[in-house]
C-alpha cells in the first residue's frame, strides 16, 4: 500500500501529455462468455505498457464501476498513445478479436475518452494522499505560495471571480 502523503500536494508534469480514459460495460450478465475474455484481455495490456516506458505510456489507475471497469491513463503524447493502439501486441490482438467476434452483439460494450493536454494546462490537489492519478504519473510537490487556488495551480492567475483566496485552510 502506497504511503499516505502528509499535507497538500500538486502534480507537476512538463509540457503536453494525454489523459486516456477506457472502459467495459457489461451489458449482459449472463454472457459471461463474452464479456469475460474482454475484461482479461486488459492485464496483459497493462502490463506490456508498465513494462516498456519507452512507449509513452506514464501510469494508469483502475477504478471497477457498476457495470464493469474503467481504466484512467497518462501518456506522454498523442502520436505514443495511437501507436500503441495501432501496434501494441497486446492491444491490437484484443482489438482485432472485439471486432471480430464481439462488436456486431451487444453483451459488452467498450468506450474510450482522449483528451490532449497540449499546452500542459492542468491543476490538481491531493490532500493527505498517497501518490494518486496525475501525481503517480508524474511528481508531487507541496503547495505553495502562488497555487493556493485552482486557477493558480493551473496557470491561469489571480484567485478568479467570486473563488475564495483558498480551496481549503493552509495545512
Amino acid at each position: 500500500m502506497a504511503k499516505v502523503i502528509p499535507g497538500r500536494q500538486t502534480a507537476r508534469i512538463e509540457g503536453p501529455f494525454v489523459v486516456f480514459i477506457i472502459g467495459t460495460r457489461v451489458n449482459k450478465w449472463y454472457a459471461v462468455h463474452k464479456w469475460l475474455p474482454v475484461l482479461r484481455s486488459m492485464g496483459p495490456m497493462i502490463q506490456e505498457l508498465y513494462s516498456n516506458k519507452e512507449l509513452g505510456f506514464l501510469d494508469a489507475s483502475v477504478s471497477l464501476t457498476g457495470r464493469g471497469v474503467s481504466l484512467v491513463q497518462y501518456w506522454r503524447s498523442y502520436d505514443q498513445l495511437e501507436q500503441y493502439a495501432r501496434g501494441g501486441e497486446h492491444h491490437l490482438k484484443a482489438w482485432k478479436t472485439f471486432n471480430r467476434k464481439l462488436r456486431a452483439g451487444n453483451a459488452v460494450g467498450i468506450y474510450h475518452e482522449t483528451y490532449l493536454v497540449e499546452n500542459g494546462a492542468h491543476e490538481s490537489i491531493y490532500v493527505n494522499m498517497p501518490p494518486t492519478g496525475l501525481g503517480r504519473a508524474s511528481e508531487l510537490h507541496p503547495v505553495g505560495a502562488g497555487g493556493e487556488t485552482s486557477r493558480q495551480r493551473a496557470g491561469l492567475g489571480g484567485a478568479g471571480q467570486g473563488e475564495p483566496s483558498a480551496d481549503l485552510p493552509p495545512s
